[in-house]
């Protein structure tokens, strides 16, 4: 029988380390100025739990290089799909620096990137033993329809529900914006600092008119 996949989730991953550097680097400053903003919290508190995010990363000549090889892949990303890219460029909708609390603790819930064509990771700083990305079934009517998988397969498969991936320093990751995500809880034991970012392709046109 020919069997055929439709509908497909691309989800693109490769290692970049020379980035790492620099760009922890220069993100440094913005995870102090996040904590600094919630100072009297963790006094109060402590900041087991706490995720700190950066302001708007966009704007800043430090991460310029890193910006510009993270648009041209996603202009990629979306031209490899079929999307006549001829029409598009790939425009920043935002680009934040955020970091898990020393005391662990730190996760986010599953959720979407609405109306964001792409979305995508760097990871900065983590290991084996950090918190990871967990991305879920799109499909609803999958979801809704879900049967028990064979015990001890291997991989992701397509009846698979979620799949993860474990980073380390340099790994990038390109996804839809309407894949849904999460982060598993971390639990301190080394520190864990990403990139995160939304990605529009926007008409030519409309593109020139907005410079």
């Amino acid at each position: 029988m020919f069997v055929s996949t439709y509908f497909s989730t691309i989800v693109w991953s490769e290692e970049k380390p020379e980035f790492v550097k620099s760009l922890n680097k220069a993100s440094d400053k913005y995870i102090i100025n996040a904590r600094k903003k919630e100072k009297d919290h963790i006094k109060k508190y402590g900041d087991f739990g706490k995720v700190y995010h950066s302001t708007p990363l966009t704007v800043d000549n430090n991460f310029l290089n890193f910006r510009n090889y993270v648009g041209q892949k996603s202009w990629e990303y979306l031209d490899q799909q079929g999307y006549d890219m001829s029409q598009y460029t790939t425009m920043f909708s935002e680009m934040w620096v955020q970091e898990f609390s020393k005391k662990g603790g730190g996760h986010h819930s599953a959720h979407i990137h609405w109306n964001q064509h792409v979305s995508g990771f760097y990871f900065l700083k983590c290991s084996d033993k950090t918190s990871y990305p967990i991305f879920h079934e799109p499909k609803t009517g999958a979801r809704c329809t879900k049967l028990k998988m064979k015990p001890d397969l291997k991989g992701v498969w397509p009846g698979h529900e979620q799949f993860h991936i474990t980073p380390k320093p340099g790994t990038l990751i390109i996804f839809p914006g309407y894949l849904e995500h999460e982060y598993a809880v971390d639990f301190g034991i080394k520190p864990f600092r990403f990139i995160h970012w939304n990605i529009q392709a926007v008409p030519k046109e409309m593109a020139r008119q907005n410079v």
